[in-house]
C-alpha cells in the first residue's frame, strides 16, 4: 500500500515553514542572551558601583534616637542628623586650584547661633576620596549618635580632598611635592584652616584644632602636624605610616627631603616644642598591618621623647573594616582632646 507524502510544493512548503521557525526560535535565544547579558552587565556595575561606593557595608543611616541610661532609667534621645555641605577652597599652595572640600556641621549648629565649634580635619587614604568616610565610615552618622548619647561634644569635621584626580587615583601623600602646585602639606595647614575658620563658627586656636587621617591620609595627619606645631593640638592617625616612601614624582630624590616628611625622623627635632604646646597623639594600627612594627617603633620614640600619646593594636588588617570599627573611639577622643566652646 502507498501512502502519499503530499505534493511537491506542500512538503517544499512546509521546509521553509520549518526553516523559518528555527530562525525565529535562534533569533528570540539570541535577543533573550543578549537581554541576560545587559541585565547582567547592568547589575554587575550597580554591583561593582555599590561595592565601590560602601565596601559591602549597608548605606549610611542615621538612627532616630538612642536609649541613654541614667540615674531615672533608660529614655529614648532623638538623633539630630548633621548638615553636609560640599565647598571648594582656592589655594594658593596648589596653584589656585580650587579644592573641593565636604563640611560636616554637628547637630545643633543652626540652632545656637552664638556657638562656636573645635574642628577635626580627616584626611583619606590613597586611592581615595572624602565621601568615603561619609559613605564607608559614616563618620557624621557616628557623630550625630554619640552627640545625643553624650558620648561627645559636637565638632565641626573637614574632609579635603588631596588629589586632583575626581576618582581618587592622584597620589600626593598630602606632602609639599616638588613641582610646582603640589603644596598639599600648606593647603590644608594654611590656607584650608584660613578657609574654614573664615567660613563657619569655629574656635580659632590649635587646641581646639585636631587633624587625622588612614593609611596616607594617617601619615599626612602625622606629617602636616608637626611641621605645623601649635596649628594641630591633636593628632590622630588610623594605620599610617611614619616614614615617606621612596616616591621621586613628589620627595624628589634627595635623602634629606624624605627624612624632613618622615615623622619619625623629624619628631626629635620638633618634641620639645609639641611637649609645650601639649600636643597628643592618638594612633592605632592593626596587628596584622604590615605597618604595625613601624608604629610601634614610634611609639616608642614618643615615650623616650616624653611626648604625650597613645598607640595600640587592634586586631585586624589595613581595612575599613578596621577604621569603621574604631571611628566612634576616634571621634570621641578629638572630642575628649579639643577645646569646646
Amino acid at each position: 500500500m502507498t501512502v502519499s507524502g503530499g505534493s511537491p510544493g506542500s512538503v517544499a512548503s512546509g521546509r521553509v515553514v520549518r526553516a523559518r521557525g528555527r530562525r525565529i526560535a535562534l533569533l528570540l535565544v539570541a535577543a533573550i542572551f543578549v537581554a541576560l547579558t545587559v541585565v547582567g552587565a547592568l547589575g554587575t556595575v550597580r554591583y561593582v558601583s555599590t561595592f565601590w561606593l560602601y565596601r559591602g557595608f549597608p548605606p549610611p543611616s542615621v538612627p532616630h534616637s538612642v536609649v541613654v541610661r541614667g540615674p531615672g532609667g533608660p529614655r529614648q534621645v532623638p538623633v539630630v542628623a548633621p548638615a553636609v555641605q560640599n565647598i571648594t577652597v582656592p589655594s594658593p599652595a596648589l596653584g589656585r586650584y580650587a579644592d573641593p572640600v565636604t563640611v560636616v556641621l554637628p547637630p545643633g549648629y543652626a540652632s545656637h547661633p552664638g556657638r562656636r565649634y573645635p574642628v577635626l580635619y580627616l584626611l583619606h587614604g590613597f586611592p581615595g576620596l572624602p565621601a568615603q568616610y561619609l559613605n564607608v565610615g559614616q563618620v557624621s552618622a557616628a557623630e550625630a549618635a554619640l552627640v545625643a548619647a553624650g558620648r561627645m561634644k559636637p565638632m565641626i569635621l573637614v574632609l579635603p580632598t588631596g588629589t586632583r584626580s575626581s576618582l581618587g587615583l592622584g597620589n600626593t601623600e598630602w606632602a609639599n611635592g616638588v613641582r610646582g602646585g603640589s603644596g598639599w602639606e600648606t593647603f590644608v595647614a594654611h590656607d584650608l584652616v584660613n578657609a574654614i575658620d573664615a567660613r563657619y563658627r569655629t574656635i580659632r586656636n590649635g587646641a581646639a584644632r585636631g587633624i587625622g587621617g588612614l593609611s596616607a591620609g594617617g601619615y599626612g595627619a602625622l606629617n602636616i602636624g608637626l611641621h605645623h606645631p601649635g596649628q594641630f593640638g591633636l593628632l590622630e592617625s588610623w594605620s599610617g605610616y611614619v616614614r615617606a616612601d621612596r616616591i621621586p614624582a613628589i620627595f624628589g630624590r634627595s635623602p634629606a627631603v624624605r627624612s624632613y616628611n618622615s615623622p619619625s625622623a623629624w619628631i626629635t627635632a620638633v618634641a620639645p616644642q609639641a611637649r609645650a604646646d601639649h600636643t597628643y597623639i592618638w594612633f592605632y594600627s592593626g596587628a596584622s598591618d604590615s605597618l604595625a612594627p613601624q608604629n610601634r617603633a614610634f611609639a616608642a620614640q614618643l615615650a623616650t621623647l616624653g611626648v604625650a600619646h597613645h598607640f595600640f593594636l587592634a586586631p585586624g588588617r589595613h581595612n575599613w573594616q578596621l577604621w569603621r570599627g574604631f571611628m566612634p573611639q576616634a571621634l570621641i577622643t578629638a572630642s575628649d582632646h579639643l577645646t569646646h566652646g
